[in-house]
């Protein structure tokens, strides 16, 4: 790059998406030597757009450091092997090697070859060195750029508290970091162990707390790789893929092969959910009373605790079917006051995410919602623009805005909102309802979700709450109430995209 033209330099923005800089670079005469000479003023008085000044510096960072990395395992390779200078050492074989990327560089060696066509063995030693290097090379630039990602308001208030959090918001923050090493592994959904280290010791080193009696680290880890697991799921259960394991030899493969010939993946699903039905009365009791011996510990077994929910979920759903007392049904299946085994009961019945689906509910029509005329003198709307004009964070706002818009639902479609949320007020319904006291502050806000007038659980924000409710109509099978109908059938039909409401 250095000895480029300032004709060679536009070419090479035009190629990287910056052809707006050209007529600017080609005003300045900036050659390859002044690219790479520039410094952050003189980028900024070159390049008006931020975006564009990030990009620029970013690809002329990134060269320099190849380049350096390259000349490193050059000097190495001529100092090893000094009877074999054509490869590396000679000057017309660096300046390709330092005028091309990593991809044009392993290209370029592959091709080179000895008089007799044939590529002479300690070229590939060269290739195999120089694909090593790479390989590091990108795994310290990946560890030295990680950064821990922007938490969502609700996980920062917990992590800023200090308080040790409860299962649902470690599951929260897990999936934000798998989100964010995913996207830092530009996709990838196998990182390796050292990537899993640099991860957890950062989200430890940020929130020393969260190292509970020295095991936090080993705890972290594992609940990653298990995200990554859970969601590498899916591909490694598709049948394209089992059939190409099969054919190539792998044992997961062949142990399915047969399965696969002669059902389909929906089938084999059945066949597995199906299994707890054969238990005998001795086997489930042992099941369900560890189960209430686990809830009433501190630290629980969450692995476990999905493997027995899922072994004992036919004699569970018998029971709801039977209509047996919500209380003997708590009293046996305890986990299910707990919102993520709520949830977790909902994606069993509906393959669907409720708290997922919530999320973009609240998130795409809450501005719609309290622009509305009929909410505009509604209490909760007046009590939400007096709270507006104390703060300016936009976390805190937009919180705020969720928060209103799901408890100005039932008033949108004319229902009775006593049914659906009492908002600082003693809760009256039997079905389902929320219970909401200081919905707009922050750091004493409470949510609850009622059944027959007891607290079912708690529960930490808007959007979990309106998960919550959604989920126990249909997990305890109880009828909505016509007064609270609309609403429910409006969320609903979102949830399962029935229909475009």
């Amino acid at each position: 790059m250095e000895s480029w033209s300032v004709d060679q330099v536009c070419n090479w923005l035009r190629q990287r998406n910056l052809g707006e800089l050209v007529p600017k670079f080609r005003e300045e005469e900036v050659s390859g030597a002044a690219l790479l000479a520039l410094n952050d003023r003189m980028v900024q008085q070159l390049v008006k757009k931020i975006g564009h000044q990030a990009v620029l510096m970013d690809l002329i960072n990134k060269y320099q450091q190849q380049k350096c990395g390259l000349e490193s395992l050059t000097h190495c390779c001529e100092t090893a092997s000094p009877k074999f200078p054509q490869v590396v050492s000679g000057a017309t074989h660096r300046q390709m090697l330092n005028s091309s990327g990593p991809v044009e560089q392993k290209k370029y060696l592959c091709s080179t070859e000895n008089e007799e066509g044939l590529i002479d063995h300690r070229v590939l030693k060269q290739k195999k060195n120089l694909k090593s290097f790479f390989a590091r090379y990108k795994t310290l630039q990946w560890t030295s750029s990680y950064a821990l990602p922007d938490f969502p308001y609700d996980v920062k208030c917990i992590l800023a508290e200090k308080k040790c959090p409860d299962h649902s918001m470690r599951i929260r923050i897990i999936e934000f970091l798998q989100a964010d090493m995913t996207k830092y592994l530009e996709g990838s959904l196998y990182p390796n162990s050292q990537q899993y280290n640099i991860v957890v010791n950062a989200l430890l080193q940020a929130y020393p707390f969260l190292d509970e009696d020295g095991n936090g680290f080993l705890l972290w880890k594992r609940a990653l790789k298990d995200r990554f697991k859970y969601v590498r799921r899916p591909i490694e259960d598709d049948e394209q893929v089992l059939r190409n394991k099969c054919k190539f030899g792998h044992r997961r493969g062949q142990t399915r092969k047969s399965s696969f010939a002669e059902n389909k993946p929906d089938d084999v699903q059945v066949q597995v959910e199906e299994e707890p039905v054969h238990l005998e009365g001795s086997a489930t009791d042992v099941h369900i009373k560890w189960l209430q011996q686990e809830y009433m510990k501190a630290q629980r077994n969450w692995k476990e605790v999905d493997n027995r929910m899922n072994v004992t979920t036919e004699i569970r759903r018998k029971m709801i079917s039977d209509k047996a007392p919500l209380k003997d049904i708590l009293r046996l299946f305890p986990f299910l006051r707990c919102p993520y085994q709520l949830f977790r009961e909902f994606q069993l019945l509906t393959h669907m995410d409720i708290y997922k689906k919530t999320v973009e509910i609240l998130e795409i029509y809450s501005e719609n919602i309290l622009s509305l005329y009929v909410v505009r003198n509604n209490p909760i709307n007046i009590m939400l623009q007096e709270n507006l004009k104390r703060h300016t964070e936009e976390d805190i706002l937009k919180y705020m805005k969720m928060t209103a818009a799901c408890l100005l639902l039932p008033d949108v479609f004319g229902d009775d909102s006593s049914l659906f949320a009492a908002v600082n007020e003693e809760v009256k319904a039997v079905t389902p309802v929320l219970e909401v006291k200081n919905p707009f502050n922050v750091n004493s806000c409470e949510f609850a979700l009622y059944v027959e007038r007891e607290e079912l659980a708690q529960l930490d924000d808007c959007t979990m709450a309106l998960a919550a409710l959604v989920a126990a109509f249909h997990v305890f099978d109880i009828p909505c109430p016509k007064r609270i109908h609309r609403t429910l059938n409006f969320l609903e039909s979102l949830v399962f995209e029935v229909r475009s409401p």
